[in-house]
């Protein structure tokens, strides 16, 4: 574009090659730019986008955005192109006035992320205002008697332009009595004057009509004019004269009113009336000034009578006259410069420009959370404000740009500790005292799911007895999450890693997603399943979830739901009561037949006794059961006063909470003693005899097994004693009584025999000498003075059956093992035949703690333990010693959970 001059405005086309218009980068990442003033609306700036580093596609995403205090209007983007371009007009002098830099700074803002960006654009002053006087006709009074040389000031022109547009030279129309005086280089002496060159004579010349032209130094030029009219007047020879042409003096803002700025001083040569003065604002001074300022006429006094401001106006320029009272009146000029002293009367301002919130608690340190403008109206110190932040939070303030903060994160956020956290942010400036700004932000932190839901404890141990009804609850489980809303949502569900024998782990229980209760969904059965483990997951709603296992131990405990069951045996001559001969020249404790039963249940439920019913009509019989081995046997000699048959009814009641209880008929023929055979036990079931059928077949199958055991028993021997002379050869430190828990199997009074499968542990019975791990007695029987020495050493221990441990833990397959440990008495193999060392299998024991009391297994039948299993022979439980006076024996299972075993160990 170029210039082009026409008529009337003289309007103007600039022409924008010839302007800078490419952008540059200086600190910070400000941008430059430079634009004239007057440009069309649509004239091109500078391509923004690309010069920021931006791509034209990020624009509208990252929501580009143009700010600026007061003048958002003027320039616009346009975000196809990224061009920045003039929108609306711009007048430099109406947007800077006589300011020498004009820029209008430019906040260009982009979020995700947030970037802040400044751009600077020059307005570029064109010479499109002329010089303009105050007036288009100035009136000039002059004695004609004035002197020559004398100076008359005037008015200059003004220009709102700046530099050479601004800078003129004046003109006045060829006369011969004046001639121009221009300004002298004190800058502040901005005024004309004119010259008298020769004596004026009013009767030759009363008015003289001059024209004064103003010239600026732009391109083109432009010019003002104005008329310069003097009447030459008579008399008062001597004009008022001011001490100083140019008075300078500073005032601080703020003053109060009627403050002395200072006080004037004219004087003049003439007297009388044509020496009084009356001092007056020239009537060239600017309406601010005659506002903010009052000048006592006769004193010369300048009082402040307005609200003097520094950030309204720096200083004022005051035109004052003297004039005197003669006729005609004469006048003398002075300039007085107020200089305004700037003092901290502003507060410091802040803005958020951006704030983003809420902050996740996994934010990256650095992460800007606000961007903060703050801004001073003062000047200097005053005017430099810097930002503190309280208390002690884990963000800071970094300052980005001038008078820009940034509130960025400074180290790691924790929303379970603090969720939210309320900031303060102190602006302060430099100023003698400094004034603040304060301004709140509640910074609150959002919830990420980094909590996974958290048990009390790892494991749980439940105990539901048995029958339990189907869906009853048994348990709640309950998991913490310190997360907040859907991250702290937890549901549980099971964790099926295994099944239950062949049964699914989910046809046992069952746990509500939401409130965390097990439910059993069948009934439980002490026999079948005793021990019911498991794992319940706990898992958050969070996205990814985050999840923990808990385990339960269902303890299934044992209540009396089975009645005793007799053992049927084969009875001679097919089913029904049949008699079992007894002789008649039996003694007294003679064995003639045994009642063995076995009970499903476990502990003291399963702990079986034996009671013989009275005889109808009240006879006494001869005979007695032992109370818990079920043996029948004579209590006195047999005669013929007997009755030839007996018949005993036999009640089998074990030791539950209500008992259950179970009848056995025994019939019994007493013959005389030639005709009675071998005596052997029988067991009747239900009231069915057992007959002594098949005995020669039996005998063979005793041979055989006797032979099996005795061999088996040998090698065990022999292998523990190789085994106890490597152990005795060993050092010192490893004997067979070395250090250790003392006593897992102890012999009693009348001896025991035990195996154990932990190879490497020393066993001790009591302080003798070191036993193996097989130990052989030779069962005797002990005397009643032997029976109450056993009592008072073991005290209740043996004479009170204890409560049985928890640890003691039974299978379905041990009870099935009955059968045959019932096989092996029929054959004869544990039976030494009457008055012998008769192996009875167990109904009834009690668990016991402490190891100086020995170790005695619960009734469970006749099964064996695959872990380990012992055989105890013994007088048995005391309790059931007291009226026996035939020896009892007992073997005894040893059975407990692994774990527990290795325990005590």
């Amino acid at each position: 574009m170029e210039f082009s001059w026409g008529s009337g405005q003289e309007s103007r086309r600039l022409l924008l090659s010839l302007l800078f218009l490419a952008a540059w980068k200086a600190g910070s990442g400000q941008v430059h730019y430079s634009v004239p003033e007057e440009a069309k609306r649509g004239t091109f700036v500078g391509r923004i986008a690309q010069d920021l580093g931006l791509e034209l596609a990020e624009l509208v995403p990252r929501l580009f955005r143009l700010a600026s205090k007061g003048h958002g209007d003027l320039l616009e983007v346009n975000l196809q192109d990224g061009i920045l371009f003039v929108n609306s007009r711009i007048d430099r002098e109406e947007l800077c006035g006589r300011s020498a830099e004009c820029s209008i700074h430019l906040e260009v803002i982009v979020d995700r992320p947030l970037q802040v960006f400044h751009v600077e654009v020059e307005v570029k002053d064109i010479n499109d205002n002329p010089p303009l006087f105050p007036g288009t006709q100035k009136n000039l009074f002059m004695a004609e008697s004035r002197p020559i040389n004398s100076r008359i000031p005037l008015e200059g022109a003004s220009d709102a332009d700046i530099r050479a547009n601004a800078m003129l030279t004046y003109t006045l129309s060829p006369n011969e009595y004046f001639s121009l005086d221009k300004p002298s280089e004190d800058e502040r002496v901005k005024h004309l004057g004119l010259m008298l060159r020769k004596p004026l004579d009013r009767e030759q010349s009363p008015e003289l009509h001059l024209l004064l032209t103003a010239t600026d130094r732009g391109k083109p030029e432009l010019t003002g004019t104005v008329q310069l009219l003097i009447k030459v007047l008579d008399a008062n020879d001597n004009a008022p004269a001011f001490d100083k042409t140019l008075y300078a003096v500073k005032l601080p803002e703020n003053v109060p009113h009627g403050t002395l700025v200072m006080k004037l001083n004219a004087s003049d040569l003439d007297e009388g009336s044509n020496a009084d003065i009356i001092y007056s604002f020239s009537t060239d001074i600017l309406p601010n000034v005659e506002s903010k300022f009052y000048l006592d006429p006769i004193t010369g006094e300048i009082m402040v009578k307005g609200y003097i401001d520094f950030e309204e106006s720096k200083s004022y320029e005051i035109l004052v006259e003297g004039i005197d009272k003669g006729q005609p009146p004469l006048s003398g000029h002075c300039t007085v410069m107020v200089e305004v002293e700037d003092t901290n009367d502003n507060v410091p301002v802040m803005e958020f420009k951006s704030l983003s919130l809420p902050v996740r608690e996994d934010a990256p340190l650095g992460t800007v959370i606000a961007l903060i403008s703050v801004s001073d109206r003062d000047s200097g110190a005053n005017g430099q404000v810097t930002c503190s932040l309280t208390p002690q939070v884990p963000f800071k303030l970094v300052s980005t740009f001038k008078n820009y903060y940034s509130l960025v994160l400074d180290s790691a956020l924790d929303r379970e500790s603090v969720a939210n956290y309320a900031l303060v942010v102190t602006a302060r400036d430099g100023g003698s005292p400094s004034l603040s700004a304060t301004a709140s932000v509640s910074v609150e932190v959002a919830d990420v799911n980094d909590n996974a839901p958290a048990f009390a404890q790892p494991e749980y141990t439940v105990f539901v007895k048995e029958n339990n009804p189907p869906g009853c609850h048994i348990f709640t489980v309950s998991a913490r999450d310190a997360d907040a809303q859907e991250n702290a949502l937890v549901s549980y569900s099971l964790v099926e890693r295994a099944r239950v024998g062949e049964r699914a782990l989910s046809s046992y229980v069952s746990v509500h997603a939401e409130s965390g209760k097990v439910y059993a969904l069948q009934p439980l059965d002490h026999e079948e399943l005793e021990l019911l483990q498991f794992q319940v997951s706990a898992r958050d709603a969070g996205v990814p979830p985050l999840g923990s296992n808990v385990t339960l131990q269902v303890f299934v405990l044992d209540e009396n739901d089975n009645a005793p069951a007799l053992l049927p045996l084969r009875a001679r001559g097919g089913g029904g009561a049949l008699s079992e001969p007894v002789s008649r020249a039996v003694g007294a404790g003679h064995v003639v037949a045994k009642v063995r039963a076995v009970d499903a249940d476990s502990g003291y439920n399963a702990w079986l006794s034996y009671e013989l019913q009275p005889a109808a009509g009240g006879a006494r019989s001869p005979f007695r059961v032992a109370l818990y081995t079920g043996e029948i046997s004579t209590t006195r000699a047999l005669d013929e006063a007997d009755a030839p048959r007996q018949r005993l009814l036999v009640l089998v009641k074990d030791h539950g909470e209500p008992a259950l209880t179970a009848t056995a008929t025994v019939l019994l023929s007493l013959v005389e003693s030639g005709q009675a055979p071998r005596p052997s036990s029988r067991v009747l079931a239900g009231g069915a005899g057992a007959g002594a059928g098949a005995g020669a077949a039996l005998v063979d199958v005793n041979v055989y097994l006797i032979v099996a055991i005795c061999a088996v028993s040998s090698l065990l021997v022999l292998t523990l004693l190789l085994s106890t002379a490597l152990r005795c050869s060993a050092p010192p430190s490893e004997g067979a009584c070395g250090p250790g828990k003392p006593t897992l199997v102890c012999s009693s009074a009348v001896g025991s025999w035990s195996y154990s499968q932990q190879r490497r542990q020393r066993v001790c019975s009591g302080e003798g000498p070191p036993k193996a791990d097989l130990m052989a007695f030779s069962p005797s029987v002990p005397d009643s003075r032997d029976i109450e020495d056993l009592q008072s050493a073991t005290g209740d221990s043996l004479s009170k059956p204890r409560q049985p441990n928890p640890d003691w833990r039974y299978s379905a397959s041990l009870r099935a093992g009955m059968h045959s440990s019932v096989h092996l008495e029929e054959a004869g193999i544990l039976r030494a035949g009457p008055g012998g060392p008769d192996q009875q299998w167990p109904t009834v024991s009690s668990a016991t703690p402490e190891p100086e009391a020995g170790e005695v297994s619960p009734p469970v039948g006749a099964g064996v333990n695959s872990n380990s299993w012992t055989f105890k022979y013994g007088p048995g439980n005391p309790k059931q010693s007291g009226p026996e006076p035939k020896k009892q024996t007992q073997v005894s299972f040893l059975l407990r959970r692994k774990e527990a075993f290795q325990s005590r160990q």
